[in-house]
């Protein structure tokens, strides 16, 4: 219900035109920085899509990450409207559905950019390598890792969003922990458990050891949020 009611909200905000122009244009990092440099990286003796992700994913992510904060800011800013988030409070339409339609379809939206993500992959690994073993296999784990860290990031953009009604406070607060995030170093780990930083590991080359605690994090890190979310519904509901 709260999927279908969001999705129906977000036909005229231009959502689904920006994932997937931004999907796009994320998936031509790889294939322009190929065109220019595959001398480079054939000559390398290593997975091609290790190879593709160490050159081209910090940029892929970053772009991930900056297009979750603008649409998590467009699918509240027309909430906020017109106080429409007020009027839908007088409805018996619970405020946590509609958060939690908003979130499976940034996830949804996600799953897409990611889809078009990997086909810009599968045409560099097509086209400039030959003769690679397992790399279908260890591409598709490394898209569902990437999923899987980058919901902490989704909900902690709708948080923000849902916290303040003005959207350029949302876009700014937003656009600073992503670079931020950028800031910090991939190889620490307790640095790197913040939200925004988490997409920007790779599955290739690390240790086992290392993805499992980086999975065991994502999913603490995103109940927290949600908790912390859920919270803010009722204080703010018991406020106004």
């Amino acid at each position: 219900m709260g999927f279908m009611l969001e999705s129906k909200k977000v036909k005229r905000t231009g959502f689904v035109p920006v994932f997937v122009a931004g999907g796009i244009i994320s998936a031509l990092i790889p294939v322009l920085n190929m065109a220019v440099r595959h001398k480079i990286y054939t000559n390398t003796n290593a997975s091609p899509v290790n190879i593709l992700f160490d050159a081209n994913w910090s940029i892929m992510a970053m772009l991930n990450v900056l297009l979750i904060v603008m649409c998590a800011c467009i699918i509240y800013n027309s909430e906020y409207t017109d106080n429409a988030i007020q009027k839908m409070r007088m409805l018996p339409v619970h405020e946590s559905n509609m958060y939690f339609g908003k979130l499976a379809l940034i996830i949804l939206m996600c799953i897409a950019v990611f889809i078009i993500e990997s086909c810009g992959i599968v045409f560099c690994i097509d086209y400039w390598f030959t003769g690679s073993t397992g790399t279908w296999h260890l591409l598709f784990k490394s898209f569902v890792y990437e999923m899987v860290l980058i919901i902490p990031a989704v909900l902690f953009s709708l948080f923000i969003a849902s916290a303040f009604k003005n959207m350029w406070i949302t876009l700014g607060t937003g656009v600073v922990c992503v670079f931020m995030a950028t800031m910090l170093p991939t190889d620490n780990f307790v640095l790197s458990l913040f939200p925004f930083a988490m997409p920007f590991q790779i599955f290739t080359n690390t240790a086992p050891d290392t993805i499992n605690r980086f999975i065991i994090a994502a999913v603490i890190e995103s109940a927290v949020i949600i908790v912390m979310e859920l919270l803010l519904i009722k204080i703010r509901r018991i406020s106004e």
